[in-house]
């Protein structure tokens, strides 16, 4: 199998996905949920984010789910704001954390209370602990199509901050639609920017289906090369900063897509659709993708 037809997918559904539910979902169905995507062969999953519960009530208990997945056989990652965040996750014994800046000064100012700019001085201090603990780093840049408080984005700025992230030392740098704005031909036209700075093989997407582009906008990251995907089991999520924005782009939407294209995976399509019925059923939340609802 050449290289070319693999494509990593970041499951991002028990942080991204489960941050803007208003009901509470127990540390013990997180741990469960974490490790029914790790059976259907999901490898690499954002599992929680170390941020003050008064601001992301979902994500209160982020260590305690990282303590009952110690021996899963996936890598695990969690979203840290601050070096108070990466405190706690270096107690919890995470081994890659995520830093979010966004391409968008209204949106940063928001969504984390500050400038693009200071947004990269809190990082510092991130980054030095991160390389005294050998964790790895992977950077999101938010807004890459649009933003709803400024509108459309340049091109310029989103390869701007994906290169100042690079620069800091991410090994991966995640774009994210984050309102679901974005058609191919932005899309496109933004990665061509971003590619400019940022090797083809660190880019990963990160795309919402708020107006139904998702898939048509993975696809043309496909067509320029990139092979790492960020999904959400079920569709699941939504910004809680950024109004009207659904859920992401569905991970079982996503594989049935790249099956069918020749891709490789290393995902039971037939395990992570049971694994979106078991968050309707189990968990009592409504299933945004296609392929699950299609294969009832």
């Amino acid at each position: 199998m050449s290289e070319d037809s693999r494509v990593k997918i970041v499951e991002v559904g028990p942080r991204d996905g489960l941050q803007n539910e208003k009901k509470e979902i127990s540390t013990a169905h997180k741990i469960e949920l974490v490790k029914k995507l790790a059976d259907a062969g999901l490898k690499h999953i954002e599992a929680g984010a170390f941020v003050s519960p008064k601001w992301v009530p979902q994500m209160a208990g982020s260590a305690d789910v990282f303590a009952g997945l110690k021996d899963l056989n996936a890598e695990l990652s969690a979203l840290v704001p601050n070096e108070k965040g990466m405190e706690a996750a270096i107690e919890a014994g995470v081994k890659e954390v995520a830093i979010f800046a966004s391409a968008s000064e209204s949106f940063s100012q928001k969504n984390i209370n500050c400038s693009i700019k200071e947004s990269f001085d809190r990082f510092a201090p991130v980054m030095q602990m991160a390389r005294q603990h050998d964790i790895k780093v992977r950077g999101y840049v938010s807004c890459v199509n649009g933003c709803p408080y400024e509108g459309e984005i340049s091109p310029e700025a989103v390869a701007k901050v994906s290169r100042a992230l690079m620069q800091m030392g991410a090994y991966e740098i995640s774009l994210g639609d984050t309102i679901g704005v974005g058609t191919p031909v932005q899309t496109f036209e933004m990665l061509e920017a971003v590619l400019g700075d940022v090797p083809v093989e660190k880019v990963a997407v990160h795309m919402h289906d708020t107006y139904g582009q998702a898939m048509a906008n993975i696809l043309a990251s496909l067509d320029l090369g990139v092979r790492i995907i960020d999904a959400s089991v079920a569709g699941l999520g939504g910004c809680p900063y950024a109004k009207g924005a659904s859920g992401n782009v569905a991970t079982e939407d996503v594989v049935y897509m790249l099956k069918g294209m020749g891709f490789e995976t290393g995902v039971d399509l037939d395990a992570l659709v049971a694994v979106s019925h078991w968050v309707r059923d189990g968990l009592k939340l409504s299933i945004q993708g296609k392929v699950a609802s299609a294969l009832k």
